[in-house]
């Protein structure tokens, strides 16, 4: 097999991404090299690209991804060619100080790194990779704990999906923000991540749930999803939420933007006492002001929800199972199945709010 492989890569913050041939490397000792079969477009890819995120350059996009293993390095036991994978862009190392206290979505050793080196060239010269994965190429060379096995009766599209976008918004409502059967619960933003969210609170038996988008076009998928209201977000959101909660404001929000506009809106739409849960990654100076006053009188609690709160190593599979099973549902979160090429119009749309996840099939 030839080493060289397609990938999509921005040389820059603002530049537009293209197709470029890249050099993979050979594996090493505890990494497999991963056939890519399907990549969602995630927000955060758009992130890196319009500088958002501040990540190294150049950088090859993806990180939601699924796909078949290859080849597996020595001392390799958790896969084996042929296995048919989703790929976990923060991979826990199982030993720092939070995975061994049962937090591994906050790995000492993974969280927090936007892009790394790992051997892939470009014009022979190193190129970063996405989240430690640069999923939106022909093949990804990972470490062994970034890949997460699943029955190969799921379709790649839907594996891929599990990777990122439902994952963390099924884990924000079941796992940050614990929503209770016959509890309200609000949705900020109806991407892939809001609009697993709101299925998330249906599922977990809310009595209402209000998605909430800047776009009327995203009613219909709002109402696939489970949604029992949808509200355009304007100024007024906070006493449209009010009116739908008998004057109290919702028990929970969920925001999934990412912008201090949006979770002070989430804040503002919450009850006294109520749980706001930011989902949304946003940039480092866009800041959040709350009055002390206000903090203390609202007596609410205001967290965030890192990839769902989730252990992804069983998180992934159960879920792989409920959607083989059809507890969970996730077709109206593909809206458009695209090739390679076509990303850079899928920032487009999602930029201007259009459809919920594009899906790249490789």
């Amino acid at each position: 097999m030839s080493n060289y492989f397609n990938g999509l890569v921005v040389s820059s913050a603002g530049a537009r991404p293209a197709v470029a041939e890249l050099r993979l490397p050979e594996i090493g000792p505890g990494q497999v090299k991963v056939r890519v079969r399907a990549a969602g477009v995630c927000h955060s890819d758009l992130s890196m690209v319009n500088g958002t995120i501040r990540a190294p350059y150049p950088l090859v996009l993806g990180h939601e991804a699924a796909g078949e293993v290859v080849e597996a390095g020595e001392h390799v036991t958790r896969a084996a060619a042929g296995d048919h994978v989703v790929l976990n862009w923060q991979p826990p190392c199982r030993e720092c100080w939070f995975c061994s206290n049962g937090e591994p979505w906050l790995c000492a050793t993974s969280s927090g790194i936007a892009a790394l080196e790992n051997g892939i060239t470009l014009d022979d010269a190193p190129v970063h990779v996405s989240l430690g994965l640069g999923a939106f190429a022909d093949y990804v060379v990972a470490p062994a704990n970034a890949v997460i096995r699943v029955p190969a009766e799921l379709p790649f599209e839907k594996a891929a999906l599990l990777g990122c976008g439902v994952l963390t918004g099924t884990g924000a409502v079941r796992n940050t923000a614990e929503v209770a059967p016959g509890e309200s619960v609000v949705v900020i933003g109806l991407g892939g991540v809001g609009l697993s969210a709101v299925a998330a609170a249906r599922a977990a038996g809310a009595s209402s749930v209000i998605a909430v988008d800047v776009s009327e076009a995203k009613q219909e998928l709002a109402a696939a999803a489970g949604a029992t209201d949808f509200v355009v977000s304007s100024d007024a959101l906070s006493k449209e939420i009010r009116i739908r909660t008998e004057g109290r404001g919702a028990d929970h929000a969920i925001e999934c933007v990412g912008r201090a506009a949006t979770i002070r809106a989430a804040w503002r739409a919450t009850r006294r006492g109520g749980h706001v849960t930011v989902v949304g990654m946003g940039s480092n100076d866009d800041l959040v002001q709350l009055s002390a006053l206000d903090i203390f009188s609202s007596a609410r609690t205001l967290r965030s929800s890192v990839y769902g709160a989730a252990d992804f190593d069983t998180e992934i599979p159960r879920l792989a199972a409920d959607v083989l099973s059809g507890d969970l549902n996730i077709d109206h979160l593909i809206s458009d199945r695209i090739t390679l090429a076509d990303v850079p119009e899928a920032f487009d749309r999602m930029s201007r709010g259009e459809g919920a996840r594009s899906v790249v099939h490789l």
